[in-house]
Parts: C-alpha cells; sequence; structure tokens
C-alpha cells in the first residue's frame, strides 16, 4: 500500500463554486464581513458540496475510532492501561458528554473498535466486527502493529467512510475512544515536524501530575527515535508509533476527502492522524475544518503546519468528540445564514432614476389633480 496515491484522487473543493457563493454573499441584505467567520465557513461549505446557495447539514454522523496503547502501561495517561472499552460502554449508555451532545443535536453515532484491549463479547457485534487486533504495542520499545496490520487498518477506515458517504452522511463528526491515544499522537506529530518531545507532550483528556507528564514525554521521546528512521513512509510510520486506530483514522480521512465528504476533527489524536494523511496528499485538508481548541501542544502544531484554524476555544478537553460536537451548530448556523438571508434588491437603472426624479406623467398629474378635487 503507498498512501500517496491518494494525492492524484483527492481534489479540493470546486474553486468556480465558492467564488459563486462568495458573490452571492456580496449580495445579500447582511454586509460583508457583520458575520465574521459564519460567512467563510458558508463559502466553504457551498464548495464542498457543489451548490450555491448551501444546503442545509442535514445528516451529520458522529464517528468514533477505539483503541486501546499499550504504552499506557507506562502510567502516561490518566486512565488505567486498557480502559478504553470503560469509554465506549459510557458512549453506548448514553453517560458520556459526547453521547449527551449527540442525543441533543440529533446526530447519530457509529463506534468502530479498531484495537480495544477487551473481550469482544462484552460489546455489541456492530461495534468490534471490525477489530484489526487486540490492543497496539508499546511505541517506545516496539511497533505498534505490524505492517499488514497497519494496512488493514487503513483499509478499514477507507471502509468506513465509503460506507458512510453511501448512505448519504453529508458531514462527519470525527472523534477517538482510547487510553493512551495522545502519547501515540503526540509522537507521529513531534516526528512529522521534526519537534522534540518536550514540545508537543500534554496532559491529556483525562489530566495528568507532573511525574506522569514527565513519563509521557520520556516515553515520546524513545518512540520518536524508532519513528524517525520511517519517516518516508507514512504506514511504517503508523505501523511503528501510531497504532491500529489511529492507521484507520487516517484511512477514513482520505477516503473522506476522495468522497468529497467534510469532516471536523476533534482533538490531538484526529489533527495527528490529519498530519498524516496531509504528508500523503497535500489537498486534503481543505475537506477538514478544526472544531476546537483541545489545549494539547501537539494539536496547536499539527493544525499550524496544516494551516487550519479551530473554530472554538472553551478549553474542552474531554476529548471523545465533544468538541467538534459543540462546533456543528456553529456549521449549521453559517449554512443556513448563507442559504436563507434574502438578496438586496437590484439597484435602479440610470434612466428609471431620472424618470422617478422627474415626476409622474401629464396624465399621472392630472388624475391626481381630479382626485384632490
Amino acid at each position: 500500500m503507498n498512501l500517496d496515491d491518494f494525492s492524484d484522487l483527492i481534489q479540493r473543493p470546486d474553486g468556480g463554486v465558492r467564488r459563486d457563493a462568495e458573490e452571492r454573499r456580496e449580495r445579500l441584505t447582511v454586509p460583508p464581513g457583520a458575520l465574521g467567520r459564519l460567512d467563510e465557513l458558508g463559502e466553504w461549505l457551498s464548495a464542498a458540496q457543489q451548490s450555491v446557495p448551501v444546503r442545509a447539514v442535514e445528516q451529520p454522523r458522529l464517528v468514533l475510532f477505539a483503541g486501546d496503547h499499550g504504552v499506557a502501561e507506562l502510567g502516561v495517561s490518566g486512565r488505567p492501561a486498557g480502559g478504553a472499552y470503560e469509554l465506549v460502554r459510557a458512549v453506548l449508555d448514553g453517560a458520556s458528554p459526547a453521547a449527551v451532545l449527540a442525543r441533543r443535536f440529533s446526530v447519530p453515532t457509529r463506534i468502530v473498535d479498531v484495537s480495544l484491549d477487551c473481550d469482544p463479547k462484552l460489546l455489541p457485534e456492530s461495534v468490534v466486527r471490525h477489530r484489526v487486533r487486540r490492543g497496539s504495542g508499546r511505541i517506545d520499545v516496539e511497533d505498534a502493529m505490524t505492517v499488514e496490520e497497519a494496512e488493514q487498518a487503513i483499509r478499514l477506515g477507507m471502509a468506513v467512510a465509503d460506507e458512510e458517504a453511501d448512505s448519504g452522511t453529508d458531514l462527519v463528526v470525527l472523534g477517538d475512544l482510547s487510553v493512551g491515544g495522545t502519547t501515540a499522537a503526540a509522537t507521529l506529530v513531534a516526528a512529522l515536524c521534526g519537534t522534540d518531545a518536550s514540545v508537543v507532550t500534554g496532559r491529556g483528556g483525562a489530566g495528568i501530575d507532573d511525574l506522569a507528564w514527565m513519563r509521557k514525554c520520556a516515553a515520546i521521546r524513545d518512540a520518536l527515535r524508532r519513528a524517525r528512521p520511517v519517516l518516508g513512509d507514512q504506514v511504517e510510520l503508523l505501523a511503528a508509533s501510531g497504532g491500529a486506530d489511529l492507521a484507520a483514522m487516517t484511512g477514513f480521512l482520505l477516503q473522506s476527502a476522495v468522497r468529497r465528504m467534510p469532516v471536523i476533527l476533534d482533538g490531538v489524536v484526529s489533527a495527528a492522524c490529519a498530519l498524516v494523511a496531509q504528508r500523503a496528499a497535500f489537498r486534503a485538508p481543505d475537506w477538514w475544518l478544526a472544531g476546537q481548541v483541545s489545549g494539547e501542544p501537539a494539536q496547536t502544531k499539527a493544525l499550524d503546519r496544516m494551516a487550519l484554524t479551530p473554530l472554538l476555544d472553551h478549553g474542552v478537553t474531554v476529548g471523545e468528540g465533544s468538541g467538534a460536537l459543540l462546533a456543528l451548530p456553529l456549521v449549521r448556523a453559517a449554512a443556513a445564514l448563507a442559504a436563507e438571508l434574502p438578496e438586496r434588491e437590484p439597484e435602479k437603472a440610470g434612466g428609471e432614476e431620472e424618470a422617478d426624479a422627474a415626476g409622474a406623467s401629464p396624465e399621472a398629474e392630472g388624475a391626481a389633480a381630479v382626485d384632490g378635487a
């Protein structure tokens, strides 16, 4: 598998349609610039849909890729190693922030178990049927998975994207359910951006103390030594330093761009996968929005590299797609405003204006005099 092949398959959103959307925006009754970034969002969505005016986002979907990471055994996460199952269970039970928001916004949720470290019988068949492996390896001392498993995970992500596009999904809110995933994500970002471990090490969605941060930084440093020799091949990089769930998300992002399906990214994990995907296909980021600032330094560095500006900054660190879900109403609002605000009445031609200035015709003046009498 060569992810560079996606470079020829992915095209940017239609530039001509975007110009038409910009021209239509100039004709609206609300002055240009008065809606701030909502104007830009509406025009971007119009280009992605190839439609002027833009269509409403009617069938969004929350897609969550789930997996455990062996590096969590080092105590680098606020959750116990192998604890991603609990995150999945909370979403299925409607008890997580993402589940509450998805329910409130009427967004159906899809969970894909790529590499959970639990008995598959504990979860519904619809969740576990695509599992690539049980957990991912400890990236500081071993590969996360084999190259063959990485290819399988990427193809899984591509298949999920095709299924969503074929079912009519018009926008995806992308997130992850993982323990140790931010460590793997930070390693990928540091490797691709050529930075040190300390620059990208954050405190994760559950939060960690200073000692855990130091362990996490050391784990990323060691993982980077194994990541840098394989930087030239994205599949090998994901196999060495990512994880099966991250590989699946990367395949999902690339195939979503092929299928012209917009995606809202959530936190550092989806940003890291997006950065790997950008390395393979430089046009792909034009199909993505950054939902929110997660507070992870690796996310900031990845988004800067892709020139993506987050829509929200509310200090939400919980992950699991919650921040991207919070951005969804903003995108829907931008689409509604762009589609439903009225256009200004066209200005009258010069001849008509002169006629108005000269007054009514003699017949009309006569009629007015009779009325006055």
